[in-house]
């Protein structure tokens, strides 16, 4: 069976331009500047404009190549700038390629940021019509489907007010309906269903489960590999705009968090932050897991004891300060939390002092597989740092006695037991 979806040599190039900029410009030098440029085209009328710009090339996409059957549920995956959202901006139709080709069959109903496809000056009820039209569909089969699309989305109060006075969550809910129960071929959803509340979010997995069963096909993008686990059975990996892996989304998914970007990594000191509104006072910088012997790695036995070293920068004399240590699957399920200031342990630094600390997990029987660390700084509560996902690591054998325990039901934790009669 051909396939409903082939890309071939997929890429696409877009040029940066970079302004020229001195450090200090002066409304003198503006003037003067612009006086010495309009004297030079009376001088030399054909010569070449001066070039106030740079320009670089960027290969958003690089000879991606694969194919999609139809009823597929496919995950594509990657870090922030991978080209995802290139590549279904192509695919949608959205935007060009550069080069190499996509072959698509039926009709595609996108959802790839809020207010694609809307006219914000039309009502809830004139865009579902509107959008209906753009996908080919006749007035009476939009009709068929009305009432279905507003009870999803729950815009029932709504539907007759401008799009454009909407909350970005409404916008969402009515945009995922239209795109979703309009029988498009193809589904494509990209990680505006974030917007959504955790209920909706529910729902639209769901929907779009359905319409993988009904032998439709749905492309999902999403940072959340619990969600895309859950819904696609397939997976693509894209990094920095090539393609790295295609297949069982399980394999996909374990591929892109063992990458080794991201296992063992040890300066963090530039990574994002979750937002906080407690001022700069104290960050980490570092962290790396080690062994019992204080030696780097990033892979542990099951079983064995776990330790990271952790650096910590205070820009501010501080004082009880509780370190907040989260353990994920490489699914975001959460194994434990553990914080010092519960092992009694609080620590403090003088203005701009480093702080070395070593976090020890004995004995940690865990499940072959990837994890990820999640970290926090708190002081009387109030968070100070946090970091999410910031370092991965192997566990990848198991320990002799608990062999018959790996797998998926018995749980990601492989805990000690002692038994006795009563």
């Amino acid at each position: 069976m051909p396939p409903i979806i082939s890309v071939e040599n997929l890429s696409k190039k877009y040029i940066l331009r970079h302004q020229k900029q001195e450090r200090y410009t002066t409304l003198r030098d503006v003037l003067a500047n612009g006086a010495k440029r309009f004297t030079n085209r009376l001088i030399h009328p054909f010569a070449a404009l001066e070039n106030d710009s740079t320009h670089e090339e960027f290969w958003a996409l690089k000879d991606v190549s694969f194919d999609i059957q139809q009823g597929d549920r496919v995950g594509v995956i990657g870090r922030n700038g991978a080209g995802k959202s290139t590549l279904l901006k192509i695919l949608s139709r959205i935007t060009e390629p550069t080069s190499g080709r996509a072959s698509i069959k039926g009709r595609v109903a996108s959802l790839l940021e809020v207010g694609t496809g809307f006219h914000p000056e039309l009502t809830g009820r004139e865009n579902i019509y509107l959008n209906g039209a753009i996908l080919g569909m006749s007035k009476a089969e939009i009709k068929s489907k009305f009432d279905e699309i507003v009870a999803f989305a729950d815009v029932e109060k709504f539907l007759d007010t401008p799009v454009k006075r909407y909350s970005s969550g409404m916008y969402v809910r009515l945009a995922f309906s239209v795109a979703a129960h309009l029988e498009p071929d193809i589904l494509i959803v990209d990680e505006v269903l974030a917007v959504g509340d955790a209920q909706f979010q529910k729902k639209c997995l769901g929907k779009m489960e359905e319409v993988g069963n009904d032998g439709r096909t749905v492309l999902f993008v999403s940072h959340n590999m619990a969600s895309i686990q859950k819904l696609c059975g397939n997976g693509i990996l894209l990094r920095d705009g090539g393609l790295s892996d295609v297949g069982a989304i399980e394999k996909v998914i374990e591929l892109y968090l063992s990458d080794s970007s991201l296992i063992g990594k040890e300066s963090i000191g530039d990574m994002p932050r979750a937002r906080h509104d407690y001022g700069l006072v104290a960050k980490f910088t570092n962290v790396s897991p080690v062994n019992g012997n204080g030696k780097k790695v990033v892979s542990f036995k099951s079983g064995e004891d776990i330790a990271f070293d952790l650096e910590i920068k205070a820009f501010e004399k501080v004082d009880g300060l509780s370190i907040v240590f989260g353990l994920d699957t490489y699914m975001d399920y959460r194994i434990t939390t553990v914080l010092s200031e519960e092992a009694g342990s609080l620590f403090s630094a003088d203005k701009d002092s480093l702080i070395s600390i070593n976090l020890k997990l004995p004995n940690l029987h865990l499940k072959p597989g990837v994890y990820s660390v999640t970290l926090g700084i708190r002081r009387n509560k109030l968070a100070l740092d946090h970091v999410v996902r910031v370092i991965s690591f192997e566990v990848n054998e198991i320990s002799t006695n608990n062999k018959d325990h790996d797998s998926a039901k018995y749980g990601d934790l492989l805990t000690e037991s002692l038994w006795r009669l009563l």
